[in-house]
């Protein structure tokens, strides 16, 4: 069985990562994992087997390290051996500001960490690589990375404030909204967000209303209908079609208490 675990990333860096993970599985047996979109990009670190990814219709093997972007549809993973990743989950414009990407460019990617960082982030490979238990592991980790940040400066925090904004209306928001909220033009709106997010404010957006519905299920509101409107939807249809989308599944048919990964990043 995969043990995950998530940890609190210290004050220091809370505005640039959402948290730090880890999952181990000593089992060798091949076993499929979908993944689900969460809204957020990450950084990973294999210290054991790599993994294999379907994103595009085909199976590749992945490199050990990795920087994954944002997602618009699930995709499947599988191991090729006993599993033992450290994750860092980035907030939504963290990867930007710490290393001036265009997150465009990594929607719907996962792709070798050092093609987009090149060595920036070695030490972090080594930590992760020493035979120390999974606490120390992201100790060290968090650490290295408050020591790294001090240097840098982010001036560019507006479009932190819209998705900020998005979020705390559980993506249940529409474009009209954020442009005379922020006093803004939609197209500008939407060049920050593709560079700093890799994603159009609504797709954003939407991504954010579906979430919600793990967290809805978590405090165990299981009537479809109320949990369709609580999460910003007008019908069940609308609900039901919207889930779909992003899961390949009907609601009614998704195992919403199986101990998976899609489920253990979505229940944070």
């Amino acid at each position: 069985m995969m043990l995950f675990k998530q940890f609190e990333p210290s004050r220091e860096v809370s505005n640039l990562i959402e948290c730090y993970w880890v999952a181990e599985n000593k089992c060798t047996d091949v076993c499929k994992e979908k993944i689900i979109p969460d809204g957020f990009p990450e950084v990973i670190f294999h210290y054991k087997a790599p993994y294999r990814i379907n994103i595009a219709g085909n199976w590749q093997t992945q490199s050990k390290n990795l920087m994954a972007g944002q997602v618009r549809n699930h995709f499947f993973l599988e191991n090729t051996g006993e599993s033992g990743m450290v994750g860092i989950k980035f907030k939504q414009t963290g990867l930007t500001h710490l290393f001036d990407l265009n997150m465009k460019e990594l929607t719907d990617k996962v792709v070798p960490l050092a093609s987009k960082v090149g060595d920036q982030l070695n030490d972090i490979i080594t930590i992760v690589g020493k035979s120390t238990d999974p606490d120390e592991k992201i100790r060290e980790v968090d650490e290295w990375l408050v020591n790294f940040t001090k240097s840098h400066c982010f001036s560019d925090v507006f479009v932190d404030s819209v998705v900020d904004f998005i979020i705390d209306r559980k993506g249940m928001i529409a474009i009209r909204e954020l442009i005379d909220h922020f006093d803004i033009s939609e197209r500008k709106l939407e060049r920050v967000f593709n560079k700093f997010v890799g994603l159009s404010p609504k797709f954003f957006s939407r991504i954010i209303r579906f979430n919600y519905i793990f967290k809805l299920m978590k405090e165990e509101k299981h009537n479809w209908t109320g949990l369709a409107f609580s999460s910003g939807f007008f019908d069940q249809s609308h609900f039901i079609k919207n889930f779909r989308e992003f899961t390949g599944e009907d609601p009614s048919g998704y195992l919403f208490d199986q101990q998976n990964m899609a489920n253990f990043f979505l229940y944070r």
